[in-house]
């Protein structure tokens, strides 16, 4: 690999060199891989056609559910959110049915693998809050859940970053569907397309950090379906703190140790 020195600024192909730019420096190197036409076409990549076509839907199922969350992931999510996501969607596609290259996101059959997946590796929640309540509920129609959280000592069950004053409890849920393979599109897609991404969100106030709550704190997302949702769904259940700090009757949002964690697939 040798670095561009000239005035005349080359990117792609030419002569067998491929001109890039990395780290702001320009650079040049041998040009190298299989085309992309043999990929597609030649028997011996027969395997490597069946890994794009599964990795590539892990890629759009881990979007599903970060769409599905998008109010709140932002604030919540650690580094490299994307590829973690996708590569627990590569797990729960490893273990589904259908031939390799077409098998399917089963999420309510492997919903231990979505379970206790933290947005923020640095900041498990279980090492931030750990005041003692039970998981969300959800009721016979899978629509609305419901996060109960008794009085605790603020003191006592929480490890705030420096600076914070106060914290919000979150509730978070999202609809993901089932995604199949479907040969009209050469492509997978959700099963359930109008259940899915449907989400909502829930905040308790402001809580100030120091002493008992004071009450019992209540969380609930209605999602709105007046009928059971199909199988073919899951209702992914997330809940979670943010801290703030306090200055002149404003709270400022901190950028770390907020944690999010999926604590039930329904």
């Amino acid at each position: 690999m040798a670095n561009q020195k000239g005035f005349i600024k080359l990117r792609g192909s030419l002569g067998g060199l491929t001109f890039y730019e990395n780290k702001g420096k320009d650079v040049v190197r041998t040009t190298g891989g299989v085309e992309k036409d043999r990929i597609l076409k030649e028997p011996a990549f027969k395997r490597t056609r069946e890994n794009m076509s599964e990795f590539g839907a892990s890629a759009i199922v881990g979007k599903a559910l970060r769409m599905g969350f998008a109010n709140i992931i932002k604030s919540m999510a650690g580094n490299y959110i994307v590829g973690r996501i996708t590569g627990l969607m590569k797990r729960i596609n490893s273990v589904g049915p259908g031939i390799r290259g077409q098998r399917e996101f089963e999420i309510l059959n492997n919903k231990s693998l979505l379970e206790g997946f933290e947005f923020n590796k640095k900041a498990p929640l279980d090492s931030i809050f750990y005041a003692t309540s039970d998981p969300p509920s959800l009721d016979a129609n899978r629509s609305v859940a419901t996060w109960l959280v008794p009085d605790f000592n603020t003191s006592n069950y929480i490890n705030p970053p420096e600076g914070a004053t106060h914290f919000r409890l979150v509730l978070a849920v999202t609809v993901l569907s089932d995604y199949a393979y479907a040969n009209a599109i050469k492509g997978y897609e959700p099963v359930a397309p109008d259940e899915n991404e449907t989400n909502g969100i829930a905040f308790s106030a402001e809580i100030p950090i120091g002493g008992m709550v004071g009450s019992d704190t209540t969380l609930s997302v209605d999602l709105g379906f007046a009928a059971a949702l199909p199988l073919t769904v899951g209702v992914v259940t997330a809940v979670g703190i943010i801290f703030y700090q306090e200055i002149n009757t404003a709270f400022y949002e901190l950028a770390s140790d907020n944690a999010l964690k999926i604590v039930l697939v329904g």
